[in-house]
Order: structure tokens, then sequence, then C-alpha cells
């Protein structure tokens, strides 16, 4: 058994239809769990992690030391409740949070899949499935383990997925089953297959499958290309079959997922310290006044001995110092009283609760509220520096429309009304029957265009319609459904449909279109396929009057450089016209063709056939064959697609930019597809000084790319390399990162992430595309690391869930990718645009809220508990308390609790719009300035000041102060309890001076305790409770005796004016030699009701660009972007995705070869993916960059 588990962690052998075997090996089954918790490792596990807070363990340790009765003068009462309610509180909370979780597993767990047991297919829920079963799947369907695909009711065991819950993209890819299985598409036939693979142990790679299938004796080579994994959805396939690789958590999906993290704010960690150090100094001031006690005992309290004995088992000065120091550590712990905990969770719970009921933040479209689904972060939202945001599905829509073009020098969709109405949607029913009823366009000047018959608008639309890879299937006459691979070109064949151009059908040979009413049927000679490095794609087609004719689509800065010299003047209106669309945001794509001769397609179709048969260099020979025909073309126009942004996207960026948020995209997606969308979004613009792309493939690239970005900054810089690196923050200008997948994981080793880290926080956009879902999470923890900043990750789908477990605070979308990610989130919304206002609305407000409690709790309880030290040294150090014990116990709960509570749930310093108009009041949760180690010590430093005065002015007043009748005054309970009614005043009014914006409760709270305290007080000290209660309640009109008496309100007046008026003339003073920003705002308000006049001062230096073109020393930047993959073009001419009777099928398969999956194997085995290509392309322009700015 121990060999067969250590042979499971180097190989994973399954055997197809034998689950006997594959128990042998262990593997783990396919129910997944994301929670923490079960029934019975509930309260021992939470306890644990509850009695890691410092306090929790410190107010343990005093209720047993209240337990002793020897060293204890107050009630063991006084501690456990409070304890029992803090513990309870947030067991439920964490109970609520971890039932949800438990919800999740359940739903998912309980999918049903058909699973093929002994000869027929049955049901079985998704966690009841094991390695080595074979699964049906249905179109639509998530796939419910890592599959090996055996076969498909499409040709050749093709299949189409979606795997936006993998990588966040949702253009489809195919993938095939091995040969010798796709033909086992009957369940009788599989029942029988007996294959055994042997492959991986399980791992996290996303993109990367290794594996041998042997059966019938011989053996054959599985890839990624071959593979289902967990989290993808079946498109555009009736239904397939799979053999279970991994399931549960040995999943790709599980691998990338990341463990559920215990998440504590700053705050919460500083007052574990602060804990800490209140206990250190709680010890010194027990010894020094049990110090104190054997000093006096043994000078003075030896002489009481014969008639005031000491008690049992007392029998010595040392011993009595010894109780005396644990009676002083009960007494004085309310330096710290259990009360703020109890508070600090109430004052979450009430900012929790403002989040979800903020109307601002409800999506109408999606019926969705804003949810905090925790309680204990909310602070931290007003301290965040860096967001990480998914792109698809969070930024973007994913949604692409066809949104502008240029057709021979003339533009189209641009459509402004002077009068400011709305533009009218055109209607293309009466026009085209076939169009697309869901299709907007708006510029009616390019469908009379079409109307009339313009040659370069037919042309255009001819091409849209004739070079594509999307397949058509007409479900009914007229009724079209498109399957596109990428929506790019979904967007584009659908715009050519409803402008008269219609793609109907397609064989391996032909393409049938509608041209304006009359169909026409294309011979489809070739199909020059797109790839990463060409960025283009071209079909070569004969129509039927014989004239063959190439189109070409793709990206501007590699096609126009293949245009006929005559095509110059239309070239420059053209790129102008692309500029445009670039600084819009907009994908763009150039658009050319040509006329071949017979002969010349006779010449170049022998040079391809060449190429194609190579043994060697065959794409490169290929390459080399499609350069050659694609030249001296005439330029025909541009196309713009939108991918539509989230609404409110670039304003959100541009606000939380100017709060000094650091917005980093860590994507899946492409390169040229994310940085379209920077573009869109406002996070890269034209005016950037410079974008450094890392696009390496080895360690030494990399380094090397990340120094030249280093000393593209700093040219003028002399000193080392870590010198320079040093003043990399301090040099001005905008600069932006951008790096691939496979640089940024030799970018994230051990010895060189603090160079990439110091380069891309130095600048002000980051983007890292096609990352992993754990990459993502890597990034994350590594800036979490070396800058020691809060962090935010921000996604909607299952890839960005360890993202977004890793972040200190973690949000989900709640959009079109499933719940995974809402589910493993911190709080969630409908739109990216409420992040603006969680952040800097709600987010500011808790952590101003939560400072500005700390800070006033802290002086209250020094203020209150310091007395008692200072009494010790007049009371004979015998642990006697200044307050009666009800006082003692009333204080924090009823007294003071209500109006600091009502401070920390409802306290503003300005009004929400003004927090959204000035982000830079933002940056003191960032420079974390309201609650530190500093203000704390201001904090206790003013809390002994008061003590200081509420205790010696009373004592030095009272000492030779009489009644009007000449009873004297200095007695213990009058000082008690003009010392009590000093104290509950002073902090009342020093709440009232703390507190920024008062409501109903505020008010009802601050003046209803003061009333509190005098009728609780009179009630204590009756008669009635007296005779009731005579041992309890000794102080019998204590309180009427001694509030009678002039001198004592005289005494408590002076005692609140000295300790209110220094605190009064600092802040006056502060407010006028060093106002914060909050500060000025209300002052202007005061002033000017409503203005707005101070806004350009304080808005911050930057300023979101407009997206001016040609900044970066006049070269235009191209605003192309196609989320296309190789081998399509290739799928198609072989036909293997279409189904064609066999004898057509058989007669194309003798002209055509079908090499396109053995091309994608060789690819693999050269370990040469088609992602690098753009990173090479991408190093080169990089290089070249370089280059020239050093000459």
């Amino acid at each position: 058994l121990v060999c067969t588990r250590k042979r499971s962690l180097e190989e994973r052998r399954v055997k197809a239809n034998d689950r006997e075997h594959n128990e042998k090996f262990q593997y783990a089954n396919n129910c997944i769990v994301t929670s923490k918790y079960n029934i019975l490792t509930f309260l021992p596990v939470n306890l644990f992690e509850q009695f890691q807070e410092v306090a929790n363990t410190y107010f343990l340790f005093l209720l047993i030391l209240q337990l002793i009765p020897q060293i204890s003068s107050l009630s063991w009462f006084t501690t456990i409740v409070p304890l029992a309610l803090v513990l309870s509180i947030t067991a439920v909370k964490d109970a609520t949070d971890d039932y949800f979780r438990h919800k999740s597993d359940n739903q998912v767990n309980n999918r049903q899949s058909q699973v093929l047991i002994r000869g027929s297919l049955q049901n079985e829920k998704w966690m009841n499935v094991k390695v080595g079963d074979i699964i049906k799947l249905e179109n639509n369907q998530f796939v419910a383990a890592d599959l090996l695909l055996l076969s498909s009711t499409e040709p050749h065991g093709l299949c189409y997925i979606e795997t936006a819950e993998l990588d966040g993209e949702t253009n489809m890819k195919v993938r095939q089953s091995v040969s010798v299985t796709a033909e086992l598409g009957d369940p009788n036939n599989l029942a029988s297959f007996d294959g055994e693979v042997v492959c991986e142990p399980p791992n996290n790679k996303l993109d990367r499958f290794c594996g041998t299938l042997y059966w019938r004796e011989k053996k054959y080579p599985l890839t990624n290309q071959n593979m289902l994994l967990r989290g993808c959805v079946l498109r555009n396939t009736e239904a397939c079959y799979g053999l279970v690789i991994f399931a549960g958590p040995d999943t790709k999906l599980m691998q990338n997922s990341g463990r559920t993290k215990f998440k504590r704010t700053s705050i919460d960690r500083l007052m574990n310290t602060l804990v800490l150090w209140i206990f250190g100094f709680l010890v010194c001031m027990g010894v020094i006044l049990a110090v104190g006690n054997a000093v006096w005992e043994r000078e003075v309290g030896s002489l009481f001995q014969s008639y005031l004995p000491w008690d049992p088992p007392v029998d010595n000065f040392m011993f009595s110092a010894f109780l005396s120091f644990w009676s002083y550590i009960i007494i004085l712990n309310t330096v710290v009283p259990i009360s703020l905990y109890v508070s600090v969770e109430v004052i979450r719970l009430g900012h929790s609760y403002f989040i979800n009921w903020d109307r601002q933040m409800f999506c109408s479209r999606c019926n969705t509220a804003a949810e905090s689904r925790t309680t204990t972060l909310n602070e931290e939202l007003g301290q965040v520096e860096y967001i990480f945001s998914d792109k698809t599905g969070t930024l973007t829509q994913n949604i692409m429309t066809f949104n502008k073009c240029s057709i021979n020098g003339q533009t189209y969709g641009e459509v402004t009304d002077p009068l400011g109405k709305q533009p009218k949607r055109l209607d293309f029913t009466p026009f085209n029957p076939l169009a697309n009823p869901d299709f907007c366009f708006y510029d009616e000047k390019l469908l009379e265009s079409v109307k009339v018959g313009d040659l370069h608008t037919h042309e255009f639309f001819r091409l849209l319609s004739l070079c594509h890879t999307v397949m058509s299937e007409e479900k009914s006459e007229g009724e079209l459904v498109y399957k596109a691979q990428s929506p790019d070109e979904g967007a584009l064949v659908t715009a050519a449909r409803n402008f008269g151009f219609v793609f109907r059908s397609r064989t391996p040979g032909t393409i049938t279109t509608t041209e304006m009413g009359r169909t026409v049927t294309y011979s489809l000679l070739a199909i020059l396929d797109f790839n990463n490095i060409r960025k283009r794609m071209s079909v070569i087609v004969r129509n039927p009057e014989g004239r063959i004719c190439l189109y070409c689509k793709g990206a501007d800065t590699v096609l126009l450089e293949r245009l006929h010299p005559c095509n110059q003047e239309l070239m420059s209106i053209t790129s102008d016209h692309l500029n445009e669309y670039g600084a819009d945001g907009l994908r763009t794509l150039a658009l050319a063709y040509r006329e071949l001769s017979e002969d010349e397609w006779e010449a170049w179709s022998e040079s391809h056939r060449c190429a194609d048969k190579a043994t060697d260099c065959r794409e490169d020979r290929l390459a080399a064959a499609y350069d050659k025909i694609e030249q001296d073309m005439k330029l025909l126009g541009a196309t713009a697609i939108e991918d539509k942004l989230q609404e409110g996207v670039p304003e959100t960026i541009a606000l939380l930019s100017l709060a000094n948020i650091k917005i980093w995209v860590l994507t899946g997606d492409k390169q040229e597809t994310a940085v379209n969308i920077g573009y869109s979004c406002k996070m890269l613009t034209d005016d950037m000084t410079e974008v450094f792309i890392i696009g390496g493939h080895t360690v030494q690239s990399v380094r090397q790319e990340l120094r030249s970005a280093v000393v593209c900054r700093l040219q003028n810089t002399a000193g080392s390399f870590r010198k320079m690196r040093q003043k990399l923050l301090y040099i001005s200008g905008e600069f932006a990162l951008i790096i691939s997948g496979h640089s940024l994981a030799h970018a994230l080793e051990a010895d060189m992430e603090a160079e990439f880290v110091s380069t891309a926080c130095a600048c002000k956009a980051v983007i890292c595309c096609r990352v992993t879902p754990l990459q993502k999470a890597q990034v994350v923890e590594l800036i979490k690391k070396h800058k020691k900043a809060v962090t935010l990750a921000i996604g909607d789908g299952a890839n960005d869930v360890s993202m977004i477990k890793s972040a200190h605070i973690g949000v989900g979308i709640s959009g079109q990718e499933g719940i995974q990610a809402v589910l493993a989130s911190d709080y969630s919304f409908a739109q990216f645009r409420f992040l603006q206002r969680l952040l800097l609305v709600h987010g500011r407000w808790s952590y101003l809220r939560m400072c500005r409690f700390l800070c006033y709790f802290f002086y209250k309880n020094f203020a209150f508990t310091m007395v008692h030290f200072w009494f010790g040294f007049f009371c004979g150090f015998s642990a006697q308390t200044v307050y009666d014990q009800f006082f003692i116990t009333l204080y924090n709960i009823v007294y003071t609790s209500l109006p600091v509570l009502a401070m920390g749930v409802f306290d503003q310093d300005v009004p929400d719009h003004r927090s959204l108009e000035y982000p830079k009041l933002y940056e003191p949760g960032q420079l974390n300035l309201l609650f530190n180690k500093k203000e704390f010590f201001i904090c206790i430093t003013q809390g002994i000041y008061t003590s200081v005065v509420l205790f010696f002015v009373p004592y030095a007043v009272l000492s030779d102060a009489t009644q009007s009748n000449g009873v004297p005054l200095a007695d213990y309970q009058t000082f008690a309890v003009t010392t009590a009614t000093a104290l509950v005043i002073v902090v009342s009014v020093q709440i009232a001076l703390d507190t920024g914006f008062w409501t109903v409760f505020n008010h009802m709270f601050v003046w209803g305790s003061v009333g509190s305290y005098f009728t609780i007080m009179f009630a204590l000290h009756s008669q009635t409770l007296f005779r009731i209660f005579p041992n309890q309640f000794r102080f019998i009109g204590s309180a009427q005796n001694t509030l009678l008496q002039p001198v004592v309100w005289l005494t408590i007046a002076l005692a609140t004016a000295v300790c209110v008026v220094p605190v009064l003339a600092f802040r006056f003073l502060k407010l006028d030699l060093k106002p914060q920003l909050s500060d000025t705002l209300v002052r202007q308000k005061r002033r000017k009701p409503g203005g707005r006049s101070i806004g350009g001062a304080w808005r911050g230096t930057g300023s979101v660009s407009e997206g001016r073109l040609g900044a970066r020393g006049g070269s235009r930047r191209s605003g192309y972007a196609f989320s296309h993959q190789e081998g399509f073009g290739e799928l198609i001419t072989s036909g293997k995705n279409m189904r064609l009777s066999s004898l057509a099928l058989a007669n194309f398969a003798s002209k055509h070869s079908s090499s396109w999956i053995e091309t994608l194997r060789r690819k693999k085995t050269n370990h040469t993916p088609p992602i690098k290509s753009v990173s090479c392309f991408s190093g080169v322009c990089f290089s070249l960059i370089i280059l020239r700015s050093a000459l």
C-alpha cells in the first residue's frame, strides 16, 4: 500500500470502467469542500481561532484571577459575561459564513451527471463520480471533473468548450479525442473500453497535460488538446464522452483555488500589539503599587498589627505585596475592558448594514444589492493601496458590438444630433429579411451607401462575409445561428449580415452567401490562417464569374505595410480614422484585398503545397508563402469593435487613481486584448511617458528586460543598478508595465521578485496577461510581502477565487461566470463602478469612525482607570477602589458605551458626495494617520492627564472644604461621588467635541448617558435600596448630600475646564496652522454652503487623459485586438468540423491535408506554444524601443 501511494505521487494510473482497480490508489473522490468547519470541529477550531486574539486570552486570564477570593475585589461576572458575549457573537458570525460555504458545496456536489455503469448510463451526483468513470456530457453542461475526451457527436471526435471559469476567456476553444477512441460513441462500445491512462500527478498548470493511453497493446500520446477540465462548459456540441482522470480537489480548477484564509485587519493586528503593551504597562503599575504596599506594610502597617492584623494566609509584608500586585492587576484591567471588543463588533456590524442598505450600490438591471459578506474588514476598505482586477466580466461585459468603420476614406458610426436628441436605431428588416434583430447601428449614411450600390462599401462587407472561420447553422428558413470561435468575428460577420452580405453556409471548398438578396457561392481556394505573429488572416476565393481574389483582415501595423504604393493617400486618411478609433478604446482591424490572375494563383498554390508538405520548418515555410501572396494589396478600410466596458469603469479607475490607489489588471486573456481594454478604461493613455513590455521566455531575458525598463527611466542616473532601482520611485513621468504569464513565472522567482516589484510598483498601471489563477494569487502575495500595503482583489469567475482569497479584501462581481467568486468574497455587488463608493465612501467612513472610536475609547478608560493608581498612594496601597463597585461595573456598560457607539457608527467628517468629489480625502487611511502608535500614545497621555486632574483637583479642594453647617467634606464617599461625576461630565464633553456629525442618536445617547448617570446614582444611594440590601448599597444618601454643596459643583466645573480647555486650544491652533483637507472642506461649507470653489486645489495633481495620440515620440498606437486562435483555418479546410456525406468527405480528404492537430501536437512536443510568439514579438519591439531611446 505504501508503494502504491508513493507511485501515485509520481504518476497517475487510471483504468477505464474499473473502480476496484482505481480504488487501490486511494484517489480523491469528486466531492469538493470549501468550508472551514463541520459539526464536530466547529467549537474547538473556532475557539482556537478566537483565542489567537491576544485580548481574548488576556480576559480569560483575568477571569481566572477573579475566581480567587484572596486577591479579587471585583465580582467574576463582570468579566465572564462580556467575554462569553464576544465569543458567542463571533462564533455565530463565523458559523453563518461557513453555512453558506456548505450550502454552495452541497449545490455543486449534488449536481447530476450521466455515468456509464455496467453498460448503461445512470444519473449520479457529482460527488459520487470516481476516477476511471466514463461520463456523458451534453451541450451547455459544466464539465464535472478533469476528463480525457474519448468521443463526440461531432465529426472526428471534436468538441467545443468555453473556459471562462478557468481563464476568463469566453471565446470557444476546440478539443479533439484520440483518433482510436473517436468512434466509441455508443455506450455499448464504451462499456467494453478498458484502456489505461498513465499521466502526470495532479498539478495546477492549466495549459499543460502529459500522458499516454495504453489500449490493445498500443500506446497513444495525450496532450492538453485531449482534455476537458472541470469548470469548462460544453458548447455547440450535442454530446461527448470523457474518462475521469482527476476528481474533486485533484482537478486543476481546485488546485488553483487556494485555501480559505482567516483575514484580519491591520487595526486588529495593531490592537493586539497595543494590548500587549498595555498589559506590560499594567504589570509595571502593579509592580510599583506592590512595592509601595511592601514598603507601607513594613514601615507603617506593622504599627496596626495589634488591632488590625493581616488576613490569613498573609503572614508577612512580602506576601501582602504579592497579593496586592494581583489585586491591582484586576482593578486596573479596565485600561482595556472587554467592552472594547463588543463595541468594535457592533460598530462593524453597523457599517456592514450601511453597505447592504446603500441604494446607490443597487443594480436595478440585475436586481442585485451590494452585500457585505463579512463584518471584520470594513475599516480596511479605507486603507487600500493596490487593487488587482480581472478583466473579462469585471471591467468588461464581454459583449462585442460593431461600432464604427472606415470605408474608402469615409468614416461611419459617428452620429451627432445638434439638438442633442438620442440617435435613432436603424431598422434593417425592410431592407434585409435575414438581418439580426439584435444588431444595433445608428448611422444611416452607411446603409444608404449599401443601398445605392457603392462598390467600395459592397467589397468591404463582402470581405467581412467571406474572411472568417465562423460556422453557420440554419435551424429554419432565415433563422441563422453563428458559431464564432471569438466574439470579434461574430460581431463582424453579424454586421455584414445586417448590411446585406449574409454568410449562409460553408463546406471545406465553398462559402455560400446572400449578397443583396442574391445567393452567391464562392470556391474557397485557401485559408491563410491567423496566428499571434502574423496578426492577420486571409482567404483566397473564386467567385462564380471566375475572378480570384484575396481578402485580408488584420492589425493595421502589419497590414498597412503590405499595401500597394497607390494607396498612400487613402492609407493616410484611414490611419487618422484608426487613431480616432484607438483613442476611443475600440478594437480595430484593417481590411484589404488583392485580385489574383490565374497564373499568380497557380504559381503560389504550388509553392504553398510544397511548404505544407515540408517535413522540416513547416511553419516557417508556410509563413513565408503567406507573406509572399499578401503583398501589393488595396486598402478597403477599417473596422472598430467595442468590447463594451461595464458602466462607469473609466470614471471609477480615474477616481481611484486620484485617491493614490494603484490598479493592476490580472487576466488570462491575450496581450493585445488586455492592452486595448487598458486604453479603453483609461488605465493606459497615449500621454504616458513609456509603456514597458516584458515578454522574455528565460530568466536572463526577463531580468534584462526589467533592468532595461529601469535604465530607460534613469538614463541620467549614475551608480549601481541597486542604487538606480532605489531611485526609481522618485522619477517623474507616467509609466506602464505589461507582462505575459510565462515571463511572470520567471519574475516571481525568489531571486528576481524584488526587481519585479520595484519596477512594477513605480508604474502607474500594470497589466499581467495570460496568467493562471495561481499566478494571480502569487502576484497578490508578492505585493503583500514586499509593500506591506492593503490589497483588494476583484473578479467575477472561478479563475479569480484564489486571488480573492489571497488579498486582504476580496470583492466578487455577481456576473455571467457563476457565483464562485461571490461565494469566496468578502464583499459583492453587480458592477465594478460600485467599487468607488465602497472604498471612497464606506471604506473611508469606516476607517475614520473606527479610528475616532479607538482613540476616544482608550482615552476614557485611561482617564477612568488611572485614578485608582493615584489613589493607591493615599490609601496605603491597599487595593481600595476610588469608586463604588456599581459605578465601576456600569461605567463602560451604561454611562459611556452608547455615546461612543453612536460616534463609531454614524460619525462623518464630510458628506458622501464630497468624499467622491475629493478623492485625496482617502489618503490618510493609506498612510495610517488616524490611528497608529503615535496617536495611541497621544490618547493615553491625554487620558493620564485627565486622571491626574480628576484626582488631584477634587483631592486638593475637598481636603479643606466644609459644608454650610461646618461639617468637613473630606470623606471617602464625598470624594468618590465628586470624582465620578466629574469623570462622566468630562468624557461626555470630550465626545461632544470629537463628534463631527450629529444625529438624533448622538444627542440622545450623549445627553441621555449623563442623565442616566445621575438617575442611577441617586437610585443606588437611596434609602430604599439600602433597606433591602444593606450590605451591597452602603453609600446611602452620599449623592444627595454631596451634590447639594456648591463647592462640589465648583470643583467639578474647575476639573472640567482644566481637562477640556487645553484640548480646545490645541485643536484650534492645529486647525489654523496645519489643517487637513477635511477641515478645509468643512470650513468652506460653512462659509459657502453648497460651494465647490476650492476643488481644483485639492483634487490631486493627476488628471484623466482624453486619449491624445502620438504622445510618445509621435508614434501611432494601434488599436488592434483580435481574440482569435490559430488552427481554425486548417480545421475548416480539413472538413473535420463539418457534417458532410461520407462521399463528399472522402473526395475532399484526398485533396487536403488534415494535419492541424498534428501541428499543435508537434508544437507541444517542441515546447513552443503559440503564446510565445506574441512575447517574442513584444520582446523585439521592446528591444527596438530601448535601442532607439539609447541612441
